[in-house]
């Protein structure tokens, strides 16, 4: 099994940067290269549909614990060569303003050498984070 795991501390509410990464359906409103994201259902179960340059991929909510301000999510259908993708979402207050994000994820290969999707989901992460912080300055 492949893990991944990025960490990052940055400006920011971690009340904003939370309300902002935990709304399921709205990755098109924050994250860059999203064209288009629908959601079907509420709650823990709901399946967000993304388009991005033209790749369609489906991502299922999974847990949801508001308390704790994190979330996990996984890959339901789309191009991706892994199987049993899990990803989770977890923000924390880093104190004076700051907000400190882990997302990790674990998943099987299927089709492409680990350290390859390694990389690319790290860098899907490093990506997202940096929106983040750029949505809520």
């Amino acid at each position: 099994m492949a893990k991944v795991r990025v960490e990052k501390e940055i400006a920011g509410d971690a009340g904003k940067v939370w309300k902002l990464m935990s709304d399921f359906g709205a990755l098109a409103s924050w994250s860059p290269g999203i064209d288009s994201c629908e959601l079907e259902g509420e709650g823990v179960g709901a399946v967000r549909t993304f388009s991005m340059g033209g790749l369609v991929l489906k991502e299922r909510l999974e847990s949801f614990d508001e308390a704790a301000r994190t979330y996990s999510y996984a890959i339901v259908e789309g191009p991706v060569p892994a199987t049993g993708y899990l990803a989770t979402v977890q923000v924390g207050d880093a104190g004076a303003g700051r907000t400190k994000i882990l997302w990790t994820s674990e998943f099987e290969p299927a089709g492409a050498p680990e350290a390859d999707l390694v990389q690319l989901f790290e860098g899907v992460y490093q990506g997202g984070i940096k929106a983040v912080e750029k949505a809520v300055a």
